[in-house]
């Protein structure tokens, strides 16, 4: 009995110890690895832009009558972006894929903000009058039509099976964790 009192308080400590950390601020710097429009991977940790959602790697949207790879698109961009520039991280929540939600910049320029104002990334919760100048001026996505990257996840979530899902999400936190190149995808590190 008492073994298991003492393991339900480890377990309880555990979780108390594992909220705090979700919480607590986090700030990082150094070589980047770009694995989306809106994700990317310092010093081992994987984190997505705060207030933006960019097209998925494999989504197509339309330009000129003509259907392109914007995931890859909107990737590239952010590739552009921190190319060979200090890149620093902070922020101190996690999404529901355990990815660190931070405001990035590049030497001193907002990458969400950047994204979203050429057009590559969509706002999702901040960088709203960015996405309005984009959209008038018809940049990156908006020259062209394209479905939600939101809707885009849920449409294709609905076409799979739960242990398909499961299997997908444990391979894209196993290619997050992957040093450099990554299956033939151009995963520079910056």
């Amino acid at each position: 009995m008492d073994g298991v009192i003492a393991a339900a308080l480890l377990t309880v400590v555990a979780l108390v110890a594992a909220q705090f950390d979700r919480k607590a601020m986090r700030a990082l710097s150094g070589p980047v690895r770009i694995a989306d429009g809106d994700s990317l991977v310092i010093e081992g940790e994987r984190i997505r832009l705060h207030g933006i959602d960019a097209p998925e790697l494999g989504q197509t949207c339309r330009r000129d009558e003509a259907a392109y790879d914007c995931g890859s698109r909107a990737r590239q961009e952010l590739v552009w972006l921190a190319e060979r520039r200090d890149v620093t991280c902070q922020g101190a929540e996690r999404d529901r894929y355990g990815r660190l939600l931070a405001r990035c910049k590049a030497d001193e320029q907002d990458l969400g903000l950047t994204m979203v104002e050429s057009g590559w990334a969509i706002a999702y919760g901040d960088y709203f009058e960015a996405e309005a100048a984009a959209r008038r001026a018809r940049r990156g996505l908006w020259a062209g039509t394209f479905e939600q990257p939101a809707q885009w996840r849920a449409a294709r979530e609905e076409r799979e099976d739960p242990v398909q899902r499961l299997v997908a999400r444990l391979l894209d936190f196993l290619w997050h964790l992957l040093p450099g190149e990554n299956g033939g995808e151009a995963n520079e590190t910056l």
